[in-house]
């Protein structure tokens, strides 16, 4: 069990938590949201021991092993990979380490074949003898393949790195876990093999991450960290931002009796328990979310974007018809003879190997050109692109409504003022310069520059790279209402599943095209054995 006591951290004069108390107890997962900056990472790190809180303690029961997924990416460039897993478990380490030391001497004594003999029981007791292959169990399940089992750290790519990282943290079974974004450059194989995990442990996972999907599999908890609070609330992340929107309209109708507000959240809680019973995180050791106390659901302080996708113009029978496209880059194909036609109920998803996606994405906006082939848009097709990779848009030094005045035919501030509005840059925020913005106040600048363009085509690539919680949720909200057709391609589960009909996968050998909803696609075998072959990757 972790106690959190008191707990206050301040900056100068910023206090990011005051007077905070809960508890984590075994068999349960808590995923840590809140907005960009709140503080999340610094509560892990609070919990972790890396970080001295101001004021307040963190209690540990004694004699528990925590582990923790670590952010620092060279640490182990000496270390083989299977090294590097196995020192997720210290105590185990220091073990092997000292019974190698022990026997590589030259000069052997009594004392050290009694000290070895300690050691080995010891060993024994810890499943040392099982330990490579634990650890070998782990890098597989996380797609990292044998062959580089006993490589260098130092010889990995770093979206390698992050899985190895993981497996460590995961390994040898530690009374409580801490992750911080573990989703992060994992493909859909690992994050579902990452869930079944979670949602299989049965000691303490405390968990930051963006993936919605991925809180709502794993968690049976949410700690919500809001204006210098954090608050504890059962159930998982679409039950809570659910409720507290519920909870926000009740807060607004203050002729509505109290009793009509009860009964309206008794029914909520009734209705979202009964569809929670078919996802993951139904196992025994699950609490119901019919134990929750109605006056424990508050509305959330936090502010939404406004994002509202409206076409000017409405789409006739043709929009885009892609005939016979290649491309090759650097002697390497991307895809070949690639075929299909999209029509104005389209919203297709683009999967499979993303660096393929990004080229078509790029060739259809006309910023590249493809080897051979045709692209044939409609007549009455107007489109917008969002690029994964954004910079070169933030170059010049403009405040935001110049900069984004330049892509208006409507040059009146308050007009422009408007669309920076929506996406939360009001007041003196409008006026800062474009090239000191954050990652992901670039991409709601992004999504200023495509409402004010009213088109009747979307094309995206990764939207919510760099977004927070707010705005993931705001985005997949808009989607889910566009009128027009979209392209995109995301490592966001949720978004695929609720905002796409369509699933084209593209792979250098070829490619999948189908009318379904991302879940039916995954979950079907027939289409599982196809992917083999289209070499999948999502890294």
């Amino acid at each position: 069990m972790i106690a959190v006591q008191d707990l206050t951290l301040q900056f100068n004069k910023r206090v990011l938590f005051d007077e905070v108390n809960m508890k984590f107890t075994q068999g349960n997962c808590y995923g840590v949201i809140g907005a960009n900056g709140a503080g999340k990472s610094t509560f892990i790190k609070i919990l972790s021991g890396e970080l001295d809180p101001t004021l307040g303690k963190v209690s540990i029961t004694p004699g528990e092993r925590m582990a923790v997924l670590t952010q620092d990416h060279f640490k182990y460039d000496d270390q083989t990979v299977i090294n590097t897993v196995i020192q997720g478990h210290d105590k185990l380490w220091s073990i092997m380490e000292e019974k190698d030391a022990i026997y590589a001497k030259e000069d052997f004594t009594v004392e050290d074949g009694l000290k070895s003999s300690e050691l080995e029981a010891e060993f024994a007791e810890m499943d040392g003898w099982n330990a490579e292959t634990d650890a070998a169990e782990l890098l597989s399940g996380l797609g990292i393949k044998e062959d580089i089992h006993y490589s260098l750290m130092g010889d990995l790519t770093g979206n390698l790195k992050v899985r190895v990282l993981l497996a460590q943290a995961l390994f040898g079974n530690p009374d409580i876990l801490l992750l911080d974004e573990p989703t992060n450059n994992l493909d859909v194989e690992s994050v579902n093999w990452l869930e079944n995990f979670l949602a299989k442990f049965d000691n303490i996972v405390i968990v930051v991450s963006h993936d919605r999907h991925f809180l709502d599999s794993v968690c049976t908890s949410v700690v919500d960290i809001d204006f210098s609070k954090i608050k504890m609330y059962s159930g998982n992340y679409t039950f809570w931002y659910e409720s507290s929107q519920l909870a926000l309209r009740q807060q607004t109708q203050q002729n509505k009796k109290s009793e009509e507000k009860k009964k309206e959240l008794q029914d909520f809680i009734r209705r979202f328990s009964a569809n929670a019973a078919k996802s993951k995180q139904t196992t025994s050791r699950k609490k119901m979310l019919e134990k929750l106390n109605i006056e424990d659901i508050q509305p959330s302080t936090r502010k939404y974007p406004a994002i509202i996708f409206q076409p000017e113009r409405e789409l006739g029978d043709q929009v885009l018809e892609v005939s016979n496209l290649s491309f090759s880059h650097e002697g390497k194909i991307m895809f070949e003879n690639l075929n299909f036609k999209l029509t104005r109920d389209d919203k297709a998803a683009f999967v499979g190997n993303s660096l393929a996606v990004t080229y078509l994405f790029r060739i259809l906006a006309g910023e590249i050109k493809a080897d051979s082939g045709e692209i044939r848009w409609g007549v009455t097709s107007s489109f917008s692109y969002v690029p994964n990779e954004n910079s070169s848009f933030f170059k010049e030094d403009l405040s935001l409504v110049d900069w984004l005045r330049q892509f208006s035919e409507e040059k009146d501030e308050t007009f422009i003022r408007g669309f920076l509005g929506k996406m939360l840059f009001s007041g003196e925020e409008s006026l800062k310069s474009a090239k000191v913005l954050s990652g992901g106040e670039k991409v709601r600048c992004m999504f200023s520059k495509t409402m004010l363009e009213s088109s009747n085509v979307m094309i995206m690539d990764e939207p919510t790279n760099h977004l927070d919680l707010e705005s993931i949720t705001a985005l997949n909200n808009s989607l889910q209402d566009y009128k027009g057709v979209l392209l995109f391609t995301s490592h966001d589960h949720t978004l695929i599943q609720t905002s796409a009909n369509r699933i084209i996968e593209i792979g250098s050998n070829g490619f999948l095209d189908k009318q379904m909803k991302y879940d039916e696609y995954l979950a079907n075998p027939k289409f599982n054995e196809q992917r083999k072959d289209i070499h999948a990757v999502t890294i």
